[in-house]
């Protein structure tokens, strides 16, 4: 039996957070914007009120999605509740989403296809309000979430797809590719307590070991603002990688993602509203 196309794209990883009117918005947004039949996983890290349960309970009922949810019994900490489940997902390909995030139409198949695209890329990251260097309309500034999202989304994909480098994957959203994940080891969770924190280290070592972390500049995943690090993640991530900050900092100095953003601003200028040319096919 041949798989279908959307059991083919990569499985989403959404770590249940404890703002239940965010995880309602992403969980609304994920069914408007991603194809029927792909493969979800909500884990909740025994963070969940009884109003974020319901909210479950209620949105797996009625989703398109192929969604799994499970619940620890007690708390582990989030780098190592990712890490758990990153090792169950051995060598396949993932999505990881931030709890407050809120995809657009046709993200997952278009963070996909970087991976089929270039096969150095082991980690693709798509634009953000709230994405520091992958942020649009402004590097490194948190904007409001897009007031249209279909509008949004068509002017993404109809970037020339070129992935340029990032510094790092940023925590809004990242495809994670299953081989360089697994070669790269697991996530330090010996060494830091947030997701942000470990994120940038996974991406270095993937980088060190030849892979790419990339802009996935045909797809856009909303925030209400940017990740933050625990309290000792930067220091322990200054000592294993003193170039870091230097690195960091040179790319918003010198901001070579100026033109695609730019190339992005002019896109949704000529788009025009997603409704009126819905009314013309209707």
């Amino acid at each position: 039996m041949s798989q279908s196309p959307a059991a083919a794209l990569p499985v989403i990883l959404l770590p249940v957070g404890v703002d239940d009117d965010a995880l309602d918005a992403c969980l609304g947004a994920l069914d408007a914007g991603t194809p029927p039949g792909a493969r979800i996983w909500l884990a909740d890290d025994a963070q969940a009120g009884p109003r974020a349960s319901a909210i479950i309970e209620r949105w797996l009922k009625r989703t398109p999605l192929q969604a799994d949810y499970t619940r620890r019994q007690s708390m582990i900490g989030e780098v190592a509740h990712l890490d758990e489940m990153l090792n169950v997902c051995a060598g396949a390909d993932v999505v990881v989403l931030a709890p407050d995030a809120q995809p657009l139409p046709g993200w997952l198949q278009r963070l996909s296809a970087c991976f089929s695209r270039d096969a150095s890329i082991a980690s693709a990251t798509p634009w953000c309000n709230a994405g520091e260097a992958a942020s649009w309309p402004r590097l490194g500034e948190i904007t409001e979430a897009p007031h249209d999202f279909e509008r949004t989304a068509a002017a993404c994909a109809a970037m020339p797809p070129l992935h340029p480098e990032l510094p790092s994957a940023v925590n809004h959203a990242v495809a994670l590719r299953g081989s360089a994940r697994q070669r790269a080891g697991g996530l330090d969770k010996s060494s830091y307590a947030s997701w942000y924190a470990a994120l940038i280290d996974l991406s270095l070592r993937m980088s060190g070991l030849g892979w790419r972390n990339a802009l996935c500049e045909t797809a856009f995943v909303a925030r209400g603002g940017e990740g933050l690090p625990a309290d000792g993640d930067m220091d322990a991530l200054n000592a294993r990688w003193p170039a870091w900050h230097a690195r960091l900092a040179n790319f918003l100095m010198q901001d070579p993602l100026r033109e695609p953003r730019e190339r992005l601003a002019a896109l949704y200028a000529e788009t025009g509203s997603a409704e009126p040319q819905r009314e013309l096919f209707s």
